[in-house]
């Protein structure tokens, strides 16, 4: 039997326990059937960042942005294209700080756009600014490779 990997669905907030040899099998949320390691990009509410954030066992990246915010939006095709090329083995979300401003207050998001690795309920990195894709794949796989 393989150990299992705890999995926050973004769309409906469920966890899940899926097991670990079957990530890269494109598993789905137990409640709503929404894929749980898809390579894409999908929205936080508050709820779901917080949960993702201290149980996924999972390393996440969330890209913390804004809809007013012209280099959040250019950077949103290469957060993209990051997400494809960590997956499954890292997800990759967004937390729109205009609707959530309290979870980027806790969070200490400053400035954005503003990309924080999470990994066993804690920090592991934290980069700023708008940047490429192999920009951002490279600075999870060094700040995991560090932790």
């Amino acid at each position: 039997m393989t150990d299992g990997i705890t999995l926050t669905c973004t769309a409906c907030g469920r966890t899940n326990r899926i097991p670990a040899d079957r990530l890269g099998a494109g598993p789905k949320c137990g409640a709503c059937g929404a894929p749980l390691a898809d390579g894409r990009v999908h929205e936080l509410d508050a709820a779901t960042h917080d949960n993702a954030v201290a149980r996924d066992g999972l390393p996440i990246l969330i890209d913390y942005w804004a809809p007013w915010c012209g280099p959040c939006r250019m950077m949103a095709p290469e957060f993209e294209k990051a997400a494809r090329a960590l997956a499954p083995a890292v997800r990759l979300a967004k937390l729109n700080t205009e609707d959530h401003p309290e979870v980027a207050a806790r969070a200490g998001i400053r400035g954005i756009p503003a990309l924080v690795l999470y990994r066993g309920g804690r920090e592991v990195g934290r980069l700023t600014g708008a940047r490429p894709a192999a920009q951002i794949a490279d600075f999870v796989r060094q700040e995991l490779a560090r932790a």
